[in-house]
């Protein structure tokens, strides 16, 4: 008999691993479930000032509020009020770090996420503070969610691999990159509706993400990374054993040989990917681009 596991189970299953995708989530969730609670709290008191919470994580538009709240910059990529919301930029999230995880590391991820929520906030503030149109709406205008984070990583990954191609329900198979133009194209066209702080943020993180990526294949100019995802990771005890191999350090050298030797190897899996497809590699060769997307 044939036993598929429950929706339940698979969510389950989904939050039981331990990635830093599943991590994003779930402080991003756990942030979701606070500012909720505050709000419902907020209702039944009858309490009809602004939200707290949200005030003191959100970023705001002007240059005045935001010198007396600079954490804003980093706060408001894991912050959401409205379910749909953040039910939107999780899914888009879920769907983007798998991608990505497939071709990258999970510090890299990380520092993706955070970085392109930098520049999306920064994008945001710039704009809002130099074009005549935002001059009524900038005293009181903040920006929230995950979505610029979001964008980063799914135009790096379409950046990075972008003949790869995922099958998309009524679509078919799409290649990477022209998922990545449709999602920057929707933003810059929808600048003048009703969210242009939202769509000018979510074209800064796909900034960054291009310029992290192609950065990445071509090596032209060094990004900020930092080990932010020490911060997720438990101190694991450290194991020694006396090989032939250990014996001594390597010198940087040889680090630096091995690393370039392992980055062809690694870019020309990849172009093979770009031109027959993923099915197309080895056992060997998706072997080795596995082991390269799990290593910090």
């Amino acid at each position: 008999m044939y036993n598929s596991a429950s929706p339940l189970d698979q969510v389950k299953a989904f939050f039981s691993q331990n990635n830093i995708v599943v991590k994003l989530i779930k402080i991003n969730i756990a942030v979701w479930l606070i500012v909720s609670l505050f709000n419902l709290f907020q209702y039944l008191y009858g309490w009809k000032d602004s939200n707290i919470i949200v005030h003191f994580l959100a970023v705001p538009a002007s240059l005045d509020s935001l010198i007396t709240r600079p954490w804003t910059l980093f706060t408001y990529m894991f912050l959401h009020e409205e379910i749909f919301h953040i039910f939107m930029n999780m899914l888009m999230l879920y769907f983007g770090g798998i991608l990505f995880m497939q071709f990258l590391d999970s510090r890299k991820l990380l520092n993706t996420y955070i970085f392109g929520g930098l520049m999306g906030s920064v994008f945001y503030v710039i704009s809002y503070n130099i074009f005549p149109i935002f001059q009524f709406s900038l005293p009181f205008s903040m920006a929230l969610g995950a979505s610029a984070s979001v964008l980063a990583i799914i135009v790096a990954v379409a950046t990075y691999a972008p003949e790869f191609s995922v099958q998309l329900i009524l679509f078919g198979n799409v290649k990477l990159k022209y998922l990545g133009i449709i999602f920057v194209l929707i933003d810059l066209l929808s600048i003048k509706g009703n969210n242009p702080g939202g769509h000018i943020a979510h074209l800064g993180g796909a900034f960054y993400g291009f310029l992290i990526a192609y950065n990445l294949r071509h090596s032209i100019f060094k990004l900020p990374s930092f080990n932010f995802d020490s911060i997720f990771k438990k101190k694991a005890k450290m194991k020694f054993t006396k090989t032939e191999t250990s014996s001594r350090p390597m010198t940087d050298e040889e680090y630096n040989k091995r690393r370039a030797e392992r980055q062809k190897l690694i870019d020309a899996i990849l172009d093979k990917i770009s031109k027959k497809g993923y099915e197309s590699l080895s056992k060997e060769e998706k072997e080795i681009l596995f082991k390269s997307s799990n290593k910090d």
